[in-house]
């Protein structure tokens, strides 16, 4: 870990590369008001001890279909073959077990709630981590951390591509790579292997909306999430995707309350926290914000993506969530890094746990958390459905008014024909 620190602390000041630029300079603008203590003290209440375990996790069917399912609505848990991750740096996990801030620029991908493949189920609950206990042959699931800003290679990453500070413009560019990479990795079988892909991809367009309120809106945001879920379904069989709704931001606004060191906090979501309170500055995020999920749910609550093995699924755990507090209403800080706005190992696991509940609730049922102040339950398959729940409204809809449409047609048809007779 030690070197760790010595290479991002060297990398904040070479500032790595031109894609972590932008990042680095954030970074760099917040620590520089910290005292040389501040930078070096630790917090263990923000970390995971090596020894700390779970309990086991089981469920009465574990087992994969019969045969390899060719339907998108038939796919079990134990039938998906290789997890993937795209997004910004709540999916890279940035922070998410550093001891001090000097370890903000970690990216601990290997503990990432959507694909983290450390150790097992007992040692930190990710999506790939229950998967695992599915199928222990799980292909993608990230086996490392990275530094941002510096080359990663697929050893350290998996297939998580997320990149931090990415705006959802960056998105296609991260599903071109994700879909390259799938199709040239040896091992993986393209055409007949079921993948879970998913994405969060949004805050940071709400964190720099102010900058640029054209580049941030709500319709390129609409127009870049569309362009990559188009490349996905053009080019990717036998795909299920995740697109995880998010999160309402201004609540992140209390969380430097109670620490005023939070002070990397601004640095990284100058647009949400510097404005006042009840300001028309802060209205009009709060407006921008809750627009985006709107327009989210108007664009996956259509059949557009889906088809005979593909499917895009809005998945909302995260359309309300508050965040977790402790019994006298303060936040709880031991789910946020030392920056006060990325979540620490305790944050990722409810994410995890949020995000496969939702996969196997059926649409107008798919629960949305209130508030992680309480642990989610991990919830099994349930065994009258033990599918993942991939076919929209819309779809359903659509198909219920088809056998009405026949049967009118095969009606008239019928009695013109006692009419000619």
């Amino acid at each position: 870990m030690e070197a760790l620190l010595i290479i991002a602390v060297a990398c904040a000041s070479l500032s790595c590369s031109v894609k972590g630029s932008d990042w680095w300079w954030e970074y760099e603008e917040g620590i520089r008001h910290y005292s040389k203590e501040a930078l070096s003290k630790e917090f263990p209440d923000k970390t995971r001890p090596v020894s700390f375990k779970h309990p086991v996790f089981q469920c009465p069917d574990m087992t994969p279909s019969p045969s390899v399912p060719s339907s998108v609505e038939f796919v079990k848990a134990a039938d998906i073959k290789v997890i993937a991750a795209l997004g910004d740096s709540l999916t890279t996990a940035i922070g998410a077990n550093a001891t001090t801030v000097l370890g903000i620029p970690i990216e601990f991908r290997h503990v990432s709630w959507s694909i983290g493949g450390y150790g097992t189920f007992q040692d930190v609950i990710t999506l790939a981590n229950i998967l695992k206990l599915f199928n222990p042959n799980l292909l993608g699931a990230s086996p490392g951390k990275t530094i941002h800003g510096m080359h990663a290679h697929i050893s350290d990453t998996g297939f998580n591509l997320a990149v931090t500070g990415h705006n959802t413009f960056n998105l296609p560019g991260q599903t071109r790579e994700l879909i390259d990479t799938l199709r040239g990795y040896e091992g993986l079988n393209f055409e007949k292997d079921w993948k879970l892909l998913t994405i969060l991809m949004g805050m940071n367009d709400i964190c720099d909306y102010c900058k640029d309120k054209a580049l941030y809106s709500v319709d390129n945001f609409i127009h870049y999430m569309t362009l990559s879920l188009e490349m996905l379904l053009n080019e990717v069989p036998r795909m299920i995707v995740n697109v995880v709704q998010i999160l309402p931001m201004h609540t992140l606004r209390e969380v430097q309350k109670p620490t005023p060191g939070c002070l990397l906090q601004r640095s990284f979501c100058s647009c949400l926290i510097e404005p006042v309170s009840r300001s028309p500055e802060l209205q009009e995020l709060v407006e921008v914000n809750l627009e985006f999920q709107k327009r989210l749910e108007k664009l996956l609550y259509s059949d557009r993506f889906f088809r005979e093995d593909f499917a895009v699924v809005l998945q909302p755990f995260l359309k309300h969530a508050d965040p977790p507090r402790l019994p006298n209403g303060k936040i709880d800080m031991t789910f946020f890094t030392h920056d006060c706005f990325h979540f620490t190992i305790k944050g990722h696991e409810e994410l995890a746990k949020g995000l496969w509940n939702n996969m196997f609730q059926p649409d107008g049922g798919k629960v949305i958390v209130s508030s992680f102040s309480e642990p989610i339950s991990l919830n099994c398959p349930p065994s009258e459905h033990p599918y993942i729940y991939t076919r929209p409204v819309a779809a359903k809809s659509s198909r219920t008014l088809l056998p009405s449409k026949a049967n009118s047609l095969a009606a008239i048809i019928l009695l013109l024909l006692l009419h000619v007779t």
